[in-house]
This record gives structure tokens, sequence and C-alpha cells, in this order.
């Protein structure tokens, strides 16, 4: 292969990719972020690189960085024009799940800021700080208009979740909020059937009252 020739292959190469930062700099990109180094990675942004890359395991930066936790990362990149704070993993997660799921209500409030949806289909927010009882997170994204019965792929609601994992001011919570109690997931199963398949009878006790209080005199 003549030099010219193999120069013309990198190139294309290259343009295949994107751009010549992000043929250079892949490698670099993740290790900052798994590192915490963010001027490694503001530098990459300015030379060009996709803040918005997947990893090979199909992991977008940010939604790395928010669950390493790599908050000096986390920032840059939220402060970055160019990252789409909504880029979904494989498995249907977002940078604000993420930070649901470990009860981060200041980057919450960061995220929901930069854009981040709320409510989407499937696994909301709201399943993830429910499942983790993590109140103020929750009370953030019911006042910003979180659907509070939110239907998984198998129609569990955050209620649900809380019943089974979070804790009964969770579940307080998402009743004094609305929640609605009677509602049954694709295996037919009720808030009430979650709290009982792991012997929490305080929290099947506080839903049958919020149950009973829904239901006509006599039809109880």
């Amino acid at each position: 292969m003549t030099p010219r020739l193999s120069r013309r292959l990198v190139l294309a190469w290259a343009l295949c990719c994107g751009s010549w930062a992000h043929a250079g700099s892949y490698e670099d990109f993740f290790a900052a972020v798994a590192k915490d180094d963010a001027s490694v990675v503001v530098s990459l942004l300015r030379r060009g690189f996709d803040p918005n890359t997947r990893d090979p395991n199909g992991q977008p930066g940010l939604y790395l960085a928010v669950r390493a936790p790599s908050p000096r990362v986390t920032q840059a990149l939220i402060d970055w024009p160019k990252t789409d704070v909504e880029t979904l993993n494989k498995t249907d997660e977002s940078p604000l799940m993420a930070a649901a799921l470990d009860g981060q209500l200041d980057l919450c409030k960061k995220l929901i800021a930069r854009g981040a949806a709320v409510n989407k289909t499937g696994w909301t927010p709201l399943h993830y700080a429910a499942t983790n009882g993590h109140i103020d997170v929750m009370r953030l994204l019911l006042e910003e208009h979180a659907f509070i019965d939110a239907e998984s792929p198998n129609k569990t609601t955050p209620l649900m979740m809380a019943a089974r994992y979070g804790s009964l001011e969770t579940v307080r919570l998402l009743l004094q909020e609305g929640a609605e109690p009677l509602l049954k997931n694709e295996q037919g199963l009720t808030p009430i059937d979650f709290a009982n398949a792991v012997n929490r009878g305080d929290v099947a006790k506080l839903i049958g009252d919020a149950v009973r209080q829904k239901q006509p005199k006599g039809k109880w």
C-alpha cells in the first residue's frame, strides 16, 4: 500500500466516524469520565469531540458520569451546549433517571433546568426515585408535573415500586399526591400485592386505608 493510499484510507475512516477528534480521542474521553477529569473532557469537546458518543456498551458519557459519580465531568457535560441531556442508554435510561435513583437532588434540578424530560414512555425518573425512597427528588419531580401513575413497560407504577422497595413515607407521599392504589400491572398485581409480597404489613395497611377512603360505604 502506497503512503498516499494509506492517508486516504485514514481520512475516509475519520470522516465516517464524524471527525478527526473522534478518531483519536474515544478512549481518552471515557477514561476521563471515569476519573472525573473535567479538564480532559473539556479539552476534547473544544477540539470537536461529540459529547453524546456512547461507550462500547452503549452508555452515553453523561449517563456514565452521573452513575460513577464523576461530578466535575457531569457539570462540564451539562454546561456544554451540544450535550443532549436526554440521550438514553440501551436500556432506555436517561441521566435524570440515574440521578433520581441515587437521590442527587441538586443534579436533578440542573438536568431539568437544562431540558431533561421528567416524563417519558416506560420507566421514568419518578419510578427510580420511588424505588430508593428519595422523598426530596420525588417532590421535585411531582412539582415538575411528573405523571404520578406512570406505567412501566409491564404497567408497574411508582406506587407499586415504592410499596415493595421504598420507605413508608415514600408511599404516603404518593398517596397524598393522588396516586391510584387500585391499579394493576400486567400480572394483575396491585400496590398492596407488591407490599404483601415482601411482608410489608405497615405499607399494605397504609395503602388499604387509602383504598377504603376511595370506596363508597359498604363496598369494602
